[in-house]
Protein backbone atom coordinates (compact mmCIF):
# COMPACT_ATOMS: atom_id res chain seq x y z
CA UNK A 1 0.00 0.00 0.00
CA UNK A 2 2.78 2.45 0.90
CA UNK A 3 4.71 1.54 -2.26
CA UNK A 4 1.57 2.12 -4.37
CA UNK A 5 1.11 5.51 -2.74
CA UNK A 6 4.77 6.44 -3.35
CA UNK A 7 4.44 5.45 -7.00
CA UNK A 8 1.32 7.60 -7.37
CA UNK A 9 3.10 10.57 -5.76
CA UNK A 10 6.13 10.04 -8.00
CA UNK A 11 4.03 9.87 -11.16
CA UNK A 12 2.13 13.01 -10.22
CA UNK A 13 5.36 14.87 -9.50
CA UNK A 14 6.83 13.66 -12.78
CA UNK A 15 3.84 14.96 -14.71
CA UNK A 16 4.32 18.38 -13.12
CA UNK A 17 8.13 18.50 -13.29
CA UNK A 18 8.52 17.15 -16.81
CA UNK A 19 6.19 19.62 -18.46
CA UNK A 20 6.51 22.82 -16.45
CA UNK A 21 9.30 25.24 -15.80
CA UNK A 22 11.52 24.45 -18.79
CA UNK A 23 11.15 27.37 -21.16
CA UNK A 24 14.25 26.28 -23.08
CA UNK A 25 13.08 22.75 -23.90
CA UNK A 26 11.95 23.33 -27.48
CA UNK A 27 14.94 25.51 -28.42
CA UNK A 28 17.39 23.00 -26.94
CA UNK A 29 15.62 20.13 -28.71
CA UNK A 30 15.82 22.02 -32.04
CA UNK A 31 19.53 22.66 -31.43
CA UNK A 32 20.03 18.89 -31.01
CA UNK A 33 18.79 18.44 -34.59
CA UNK A 34 16.16 16.30 -36.23
CA UNK A 35 15.88 12.79 -34.75
CA UNK A 36 18.69 13.55 -32.29
CA UNK A 37 20.93 10.83 -30.92
CA UNK A 38 21.51 10.48 -27.20
CA UNK A 39 24.92 12.15 -27.69
CA UNK A 40 23.27 15.15 -29.38
CA UNK A 41 20.70 15.38 -26.57
CA UNK A 42 23.46 15.19 -23.95
CA UNK A 43 25.20 18.11 -25.67
CA UNK A 44 22.15 20.32 -24.99
CA UNK A 45 21.13 18.74 -21.67
CA UNK A 46 21.14 20.97 -18.59
CA UNK A 47 21.95 19.48 -15.16
CA UNK A 48 20.13 22.28 -13.31
CA UNK A 49 16.97 21.58 -15.29
CA UNK A 50 17.61 17.87 -14.69
CA UNK A 51 17.65 18.54 -10.94
CA UNK A 52 14.16 20.05 -11.21
CA UNK A 53 12.96 17.23 -13.46
CA UNK A 54 14.22 14.69 -10.93
CA UNK A 55 11.63 15.99 -8.46
CA UNK A 56 9.53 12.90 -9.13
CA UNK A 57 12.49 10.70 -8.26
CA UNK A 58 12.84 12.48 -4.93
CA UNK A 59 9.64 10.83 -3.71
CA UNK A 60 11.68 7.63 -3.32
CA UNK A 61 15.36 8.63 -3.68
CA UNK A 62 17.78 11.07 -2.10
CA UNK A 63 20.54 12.74 -4.13
CA UNK A 64 22.82 14.39 -1.59
CA UNK A 65 26.14 12.92 -0.46
CA UNK A 66 25.67 11.23 2.89
CA UNK A 67 21.86 11.32 2.75
CA UNK A 68 20.08 8.14 3.78
CA UNK A 69 18.40 5.69 1.47
CA UNK A 70 14.61 5.86 1.29
CA UNK A 71 12.26 3.48 -0.52
CA UNK A 72 14.95 3.60 -3.22
CA UNK A 73 18.70 4.04 -2.79
CA UNK A 74 20.46 7.39 -2.55
CA UNK A 75 21.46 8.20 -6.13
CA UNK A 76 24.34 10.56 -5.36
CA UNK A 77 27.35 9.47 -7.39
CA UNK A 78 25.48 6.68 -9.17
CA UNK A 79 26.69 7.72 -12.64
CA UNK A 80 29.40 5.33 -13.81
CA UNK A 81 28.81 2.86 -10.98
CA UNK A 82 27.87 -0.82 -11.19
CA UNK A 83 24.14 -1.45 -11.45
CA UNK A 84 22.65 -2.62 -8.15
CA UNK A 85 25.89 -2.02 -6.24
CA UNK A 86 26.17 1.74 -5.64
CA UNK A 87 24.82 1.56 -2.09
CA UNK A 88 26.07 -1.63 -0.41
CA UNK A 89 23.61 -1.34 2.49
CA UNK A 90 20.54 -0.94 0.22
CA UNK A 91 18.43 -4.04 -0.47
CA UNK A 92 18.50 -4.05 -4.28
CA UNK A 93 16.38 -6.63 -6.06
CA UNK A 94 18.21 -9.75 -7.21
CA UNK A 95 17.30 -8.82 -10.78
CA UNK A 96 19.13 -5.49 -10.53
CA UNK A 97 22.10 -6.90 -8.59
CA UNK A 98 22.52 -9.61 -11.23
CA UNK A 99 21.95 -7.36 -14.26
CA UNK A 100 25.59 -6.37 -14.67
CA UNK A 101 26.62 -3.25 -16.47
CA UNK A 102 27.18 0.31 -15.35
CA UNK A 103 25.01 3.37 -15.02
CA UNK A 104 26.30 5.19 -18.09
CA UNK A 105 24.32 7.59 -20.28
CA UNK A 106 22.94 4.87 -22.58
CA UNK A 107 21.89 2.59 -19.71
CA UNK A 108 20.34 5.46 -17.75
CA UNK A 109 18.49 6.65 -20.85
CA UNK A 110 16.96 3.21 -21.38
CA UNK A 111 16.25 2.84 -17.64
CA UNK A 112 14.57 6.23 -17.32
CA UNK A 113 12.45 5.41 -20.36
CA UNK A 114 11.32 2.00 -19.07
CA UNK A 115 13.07 0.33 -16.10
CA UNK A 116 11.25 -2.98 -16.58
CA UNK A 117 12.51 -3.24 -20.17
CA UNK A 118 16.12 -2.85 -18.99
CA UNK A 119 15.88 -5.16 -15.96
CA UNK A 120 12.76 -7.33 -15.95
CA UNK A 121 11.52 -8.04 -12.42
CA UNK A 122 13.28 -5.04 -10.91
CA UNK A 123 11.58 -3.65 -7.83
CA UNK A 124 11.65 -0.17 -9.40
CA UNK A 125 8.02 0.84 -9.81
CA UNK A 126 8.23 3.75 -12.23
CA UNK A 127 6.41 4.33 -15.49
CA UNK A 128 9.32 6.07 -17.18
CA UNK A 129 10.03 9.42 -18.81
CA UNK A 130 8.87 9.48 -22.42
CA UNK A 131 10.56 12.72 -23.51
CA UNK A 132 14.19 12.03 -24.54
CA UNK A 133 15.44 15.54 -23.65
CA UNK A 134 13.88 15.28 -20.19
CA UNK A 135 15.76 11.99 -19.73
CA UNK A 136 19.00 13.62 -20.94
CA UNK A 137 18.53 16.46 -18.45
CA UNK A 138 18.14 13.99 -15.56
CA UNK A 139 21.20 12.06 -16.78
CA UNK A 140 23.19 15.32 -16.94
CA UNK A 141 22.13 16.02 -13.35
CA UNK A 142 23.24 12.57 -12.18
CA UNK A 143 26.53 12.87 -14.09
CA UNK A 144 27.20 16.30 -12.56
CA UNK A 145 27.17 14.90 -9.04
CA UNK A 146 30.28 12.79 -9.32
CA UNK A 147 31.25 10.62 -6.38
Amino acid sequence: MIRTRLVAVALAALAVSACGGDKTHDARLAKAGPNPSLAALMNVADPQIGDRKAAACKACHTFDAGAPDMAGPNLHGVYGQQMGRNRPSFGYSAALRDAGGKWDAATLDAWLKNPQAVVPHTAMMFGGISDPLNRADVIAYLRSQGR
